[in-house]
């Protein structure tokens, strides 16, 4: 259940974290959605790894889940106090480089096609913390591209799972 709640907010940010990236958001107002999803992935993160129950599995998924949590914390940071974003864009290829063997796992490991739905999300989280690295911390010219990836990854790989694990549909 817990991953149906993370992901219903994943979904939020993401799709409203593209709709500011396309100008229809002030930088000051998604700050709300970012610290909010970065408090639920927060929460996510000590339960998993230092609730009742951690184990290696837990504390696993708990270290990849801060990495949503940085990044949204990271993003309203930016926005509060007017930065360039490039520090953020080099934590965003970190995070990038990182999804690769994490999907590759998770698909190795999927034994239904929920799983490898799931599996795919990673390797779409990867491209958009991949274009995000690009656009920041390299300054190339495609915000209208990231913020249209952004959106319907929020759609793809986080509300819609997000809806159907919490309604036990998934």
């Amino acid at each position: 259940m817990l991953l149906g709640f993370l992901l219903f907010y994943v979904g939020a940010v993401l799709f409203l974290n593209g709709l500011w990236l396309m100008g229809r958001i002030e930088d000051r107002e998604i700050v709300v959605i970012n610290i909010i999803s970065g408090l639920v992935a927060g929460a996510v993160v000590v339960q998993g790894a230092f609730g009742q129950g951690a184990d290696g599995q837990s504390v696993r998924a708990a270290a990849l889940t801060l990495m949503f949590s940085t990044t949204y914390f990271w993003v309203a940071y930016n926005r509060l106090v007017a930065v360039d974003g490039r520090g953020l864009g080099w934590f965003s290829l970190f995070v990038a480089i990182t999804t690769v063997p994490v999907f590759l796992r998770a698909v190795m490991a999927a034994g239904s096609a929920t799983e490898l739905w799931l599996a795919a999300n990673w390797a779409i989280w990867g491209v958009l913390w991949f274009m995000y690295f690009l656009l920041l911390a390299l300054g190339r010219p495609i915000l209208r591209q990231t913020a249209w990836v952004t959106l319907l990854a929020g759609i793809l790989t986080g509300w819609l799972p997000g809806f159907l694990l919490l309604d036990g549909l998934m």
